[in-house]
């Protein structure tokens, strides 16, 4: 098998990130990877980013914890994923976070990576090529391996530590997968399944009596409010808006923004103050829903949802306006992952009459028209389940599946045990891979029970590599 060259820089400095009382420290390192692992016509190389501590590390054979980087800069699910970092003395394990590639400071092509002559290797199978050469560089390239590898990832971080694992079963002796939605692809999940759990987190909130009722009414009124100039200009001074709403498409750019504001508010619906993806209170839904709690109607909705919207925008007072034409990514830097959605990870979404949305359908083929225009590439709909299998894993060993049940992509994520070595675990009362996240006093008691499952099956993979 042709080997590469690797290549390893590190950085001067070690980077310090602060989060709540704890202190991660870590190495900024590189490393070198073919652009394309799948053909041998091409031989061009890069560097992708990986972060490591080695504090703990028993270099004998204590594990490594290995994260599977997803759509963004990797500090900043290294500043997040807390679960790694306090159990790393405990397992006197080797932290690695990598970066997935075309994301953060992993790009082939540099400020050209995604464009569109550029883009195309920008894929899951690629992605998890690049982790396992890193890992089999960090074992030191040998045939039987020393340390037990123990993947971890959240969201669609999640879904590759599960492929990695699946994959690569070889390299990888275990993984953790949070939120992973492994079941959203075409034809697996009803469409709505995801604006309904939205709707539903909302619905479960304290004191919400008219609260997703509001949201409901307010798209009709939005559409009509915005044809009259008086009334748009009265909605960029009261909303903050830094872009007038001038016509059609603009409207329809605001709604959409108003709806990916609802489902991040649902998604990262933390029962503490977190800036994961922006900075936002505790329980956002809730405090959302304060504003929304009574009967409104023409421009009092508004001002309401005004409210929400700063709530959203700006609760550090660091924003002068909303930017609702931007793409609505808060603190990761996911701009590669309109591509992804374009060519493997094909997502239906509709929404239903009875969710809070405006209801709509999946039209794969207007979809696929709006990539090819973007993109220049049509969707391949059934790629994901055909390379990872769904939830038709019956091969699969040494996984768990943990979702929360207040998560809009708990609906695509395995929620029942498919063996005794691919377990689910379901989390009541919880949003988005919140089991990963750096311990809080204020976490649920099934959130704390879920970590201790995590670690109870990370030994008992540990065991079992070591008594081979």
């Amino acid at each position: 098998m042709r080997r590469i060259n690797h290549i390893i820089t590190t950085t001067i400095l070690t980077i310090i990130l602060s989060f709540a009382s704890s202190e991660y420290k870590y190495e900024t390192k590189w490393f070198t990877v073919p652009l394309d692992h799948f053909s041998f016509q091409r031989n061009e190389t890069f560097k992708i980013k990986y972060l490591v501590n080695d504090s703990y590390w028993d270099r004998n054979n204590g594990p490594i914890f290995f994260y599977t980087g997803n759509e963004g800069q990797i500090e900043q699910f290294a500043k997040y994923t807390g679960f790694i970092w306090e159990n790393a003395e405990e397992f006197k394990a080797k932290i690695v976070f990598a970066e997935h590639r075309y994301y953060g400071a992993s790009m082939p092509f540099g400020n050209k990576s995604l464009d569109n002559d550029h883009i195309g290797y920008l894929t899951a199978a690629q992605a998890l090529a690049d982790y396992a050469d890193l890992v089999d560089y960090l074992q030191g390239g040998a045939l039987n391996p020393r340390y037990p590898v123990i993947a971890f990832g959240g969201s669609y971080g999640g879904m590759l530590a599960a492929y990695f694992r699946i994959k690569y079963p070889h390299l990888v002796t275990g993984a953790i997968a949070a939120s992973a939605p492994v079941h959203m692809f075409t034809g697996m999940v009803p469409c709505d399944v995801f604006d309904r759990i939205v709707t539903s987190s909302f619905n479960f909130a304290e004191n919400t009596l008219n609260c997703t009722a509001n949201i409901k009414e307010s798209w009709k009124f939005i559409r009509n409010f915005t044809t009259s100039k008086n009334n748009t200009d009265w909605l960029k001074t009261q909303w903050r808006l830094c872009d007038p709403v001038k016509d059609a498409t603009d409207v329809q750019t605001l709604i959409d923004y108003l709806k990916d504001m609802y489902t991040s508010l649902a998604m990262v619906n933390y029962p503490y103050p977190s800036a994961f993806l922006m900075p936002l209170p505790a329980n956002p839904v809730r405090t959302a829903c304060q504003y929304l709690n009574k009967k409104l109607q023409g421009k009092e909705l508004l001002k309401a949802i005004g409210k929400v919207l700063e709530m959203y925008t700006n609760y550090d007072k660091n924003n002068k306006c909303v930017n609702y034409k931007s793409d609505n990514y808060g603190n990761l830097d996911a701009s590669g992952w309109d591509y992804q959605a374009c060519t493997e990870m094909v997502m239906p979404m509709c929404t239903s009459d009875t969710d809070m949305f405006e209801a709509n359908t999946w039209n794969l083929t207007k979809y696929s028209e709006e990539c090819h225009k973007k993109y220049n590439v049509y969707p391949r709909p059934d790629a994901a389940r055909v390379q990872y299998g769904g939830d038709r894993l019956q091969a699969a060993t040494n996984i768990v599946f943990s979702n929360g049940l207040l998560d809009p992509w708990a609906g695509g994520g395995i929620l029942n045990s498919l063996s005794e070595t691919t377990i689910a675990v379901v989390i009541i009362n919880t949003a988005h891979h919140l089991d990963l996240m750096p311990s809080n006093k204020d976490d649920p008691e099934t959130v704390r029970m879920t970590r201790n499952i995590h670690k109870q099956q990370i030994h008992k993979w540990i065991r079992a590599f070591r008594q081979q």
